[in-house]
């Protein structure tokens, strides 16, 4: 069973910044695609940012030009930075990855991985922004 290690929610008052980590372990495969989806209370699952094993990335239009995904040096870290946050990005923020194994492409987004089975995703951390 692949294990999900989160980290770096918290709160924030708006127009400041918080850098999200996440790192795989446990699993046969390499992610083909990585990356990050949220859920406010209330809300559908919607889809942050992801990576794929080329290295292409997509970023959802609410967050293009604040977030940026980067990879660590080890292919199963992900870093999430995020800033110019305002209260519509208050969610749990929830690491994705498909380790079923597979090639990239550009089905690969963060809505992709929301909609992946519970087993590929970590537990969450929590995002509060308001001042």
């Amino acid at each position: 069973q692949a294990q999900f290690m989160e980290s770096g929610g918290g709160s924030v008052q708006p127009g400041g910044s918080l850098r999200l980590s996440c790192t795989t372990s446990g699993h046969t495969y390499s992610a083909h695609c990585m990356g990050w989806f949220r859920q406010a209370p209330g809300k559908e699952r919607e889809g942050v940012a992801a990576i794929d094993s080329d290295g292409n990335i997509n970023y959802a239009d609410s967050v293009k030009g604040r977030f940026t995904l980067s990879q660590g040096n080890a292919k199963n870290t992900l870093y999430l930075q995020m800033n110019s946050l305002n209260a519509e990005d208050t969610a749990m923020y929830y690491c994705a990855a498909d380790l079923r194994g597979g090639p990239a492409g550009p089905y690969c987004s963060g809505r992709y991985l929301a909609y992946l089975p519970v087993q590929y995703w970590g537990q969450g951390t929590q995002v509060n922004v308001s001042s």
